[in-house]
């Protein structure tokens, strides 16, 4: 018994040693904690107090990117492409030739349109002449026809009197010549009878016969003269056929005026055709819109192009914005000329300066293909984005900033 009891002891006096577990901690290292927590919790707070001193009144949002114009060139006209002037990323200015297309068709054509314009300024050239000659005898012509309307009346009236007379010499002569007749019948009567000689019978005889003769003219020159009549009256329906068409001469001048005004519209027809021509051929010249760099060529020698395919874009580098898509709750206190810090993540470090130009219209939403509609089924509130146009100050002119550059962006909302 008296060795065993030994050995407990040393058991005993050995558990701590085999059980470490069982020994107690010393509390000091937990009440630092306690000290230290709180000292963390008044930095932070004192920190966050710092930021929103520092920051209020300024909203600031990483959804924001550089914008620019980008001019697609495209032709004005179909054709195969006969030299391709650029490269990529080369810098261009406003009018310089691209592209050039095979012009040949076009030219053929700008010969015909100019061959067309020719004839058209012959055929009105000869519409004036036509039209002033018209002028001109119309009046000669209808002041003749008056003169000869006159002259046959006139004809006219001698010829009756002529005819009167021709008829009154008739008379004259038949009485004459019965006259003759009967003194040679009463001649050869006292002939017989030996009462007179012969020379008295002679003397009668050659009486009667110029009376015989005389009546003979006379008649002639009635019938002459009935006829010169009938002539006078053709005369006079003549001179007044004339007449009346010599009235139509303010028709005949209408009608070349018409003639005249036709010209001139197929001759502006004509040179429109011809400026059709020329701009078609100027179009085989496709010209850059505007200063810039070439981007994004697709055209090469031999492409078939149209106006309905883009063959490059032109990039100005010289007017360029920012675009912030805002949440709504940050553009509640935000309107134009506030100012504004970008920063561009090409040039780290560099802030910019800047304007608020406008907000949107409406939010980035409602411009969508499909936009929503929060009145069909389940509501989900979904913070929605404004876009704000941001103008650079300045100072963006010296860095070469393109469009599609990401920025961050810092509105002052606190004044303007």
């Amino acid at each position: 018994m008296s060795t065993a009891s030994p050995s407990l002891d040393a058991q005993d006096t050995d558990v701590p040693k085999k059980n470490p577990s069982l020994v107690k901690e010393p509390a000091a290292p937990r009440s630092r904690a306690k000290r230290v927590l709180p000292a963390l919790l008044g930095i932070a707070l004192l920190g966050g107090a710092a930021r929103w001193v520092l920051t209020r009144g300024e909203e600031s949002t990483d959804d924001a990117q550089v914008e620019g114009r980008i001019a697609n060139v495209s032709p004005r006209i179909a054709g195969q492409v006969a030299r391709v002037l650029v490269s990529d990323n080369q810098q261009v200015k406003a009018g310089d030739v691209l592209v050039e297309l095979d012009a040949t068709d076009l030219e053929a054509k700008l010969e015909v349109a100019r061959a067309d314009v020719s004839s058209a300024e012959a055929q009105s050239a000869n519409a004036q002449a036509q039209l002033a000659l018209t002028e001109v005898n119309a009046g000669a012509n209808l002041r003749q026809a008056r003169g000869g309307v006159v002259q046959a009346s006139s004809g006219i009236s001698s010829s009756k009197a002529a005819l009167d007379q021709a008829r009154a010499d008739v008379v004259a002569a038949e009485a004459r010549f019965k006259l003759a007749d009967t003194d040679l019948t009463r001649v050869k009567t006292l002939k017989a009878e030996g009462a007179v000689t012969q020379a008295d019978l002679d003397t009668r005889q050659s009486t009667h016969d110029q009376a015989k003769a005389a009546l003979d003219v006379a008649k002639a020159r009635l019938t002459s003269t009935e006829a010169g009549v009938q002539g006078s009256s053709g005369g006079l329906e003549t001179a007044q056929g004339k007449l009346a068409a010599a009235q139509t001469g303010p028709v005949q001048v209408q009608a070349a005026q018409a003639a005249v005004k036709l010209a001139d519209a197929k001759l502006k027809q004509a040179q429109a055709a011809l400026h059709l021509a020329e701009l078609a051929v100027s179009y085989t010249k496709v010209r850059a819109p505007t200063n810039g760099v070439v981007s994004r060529r697709t055209v090469e020698v031999g492409h078939m192009v149209g106006p309905e395919r883009p063959l490059m874009a032109v990039v100005p580098q010289d007017d360029v914005w920012v675009v912030a898509n805002f949440k709504e709750d940050q553009v509640g206190e935000m309107k134009a000329g506030q100012a504004v810090d970008v920063e561009v993540d090409a040039f780290s470090g560099h802030h910019f300066k800047g304007h608020v130009d406008s907000l949107a219209g409406a939010s980035g939403a409602r411009f969508a293909l499909l936009p929503p509609d929060n009145a069909s089924g389940n509501f989900v509130k979904v913070v929605q984005r404004i876009p704000v146009l941001i103008r650079f100050d300045g100072d963006a002119k010296d860095v070469a900033l393109k469009p599609g550059m990401s920025a961050i962006v810092t509105v002052n909302t606190r004044g303007e």
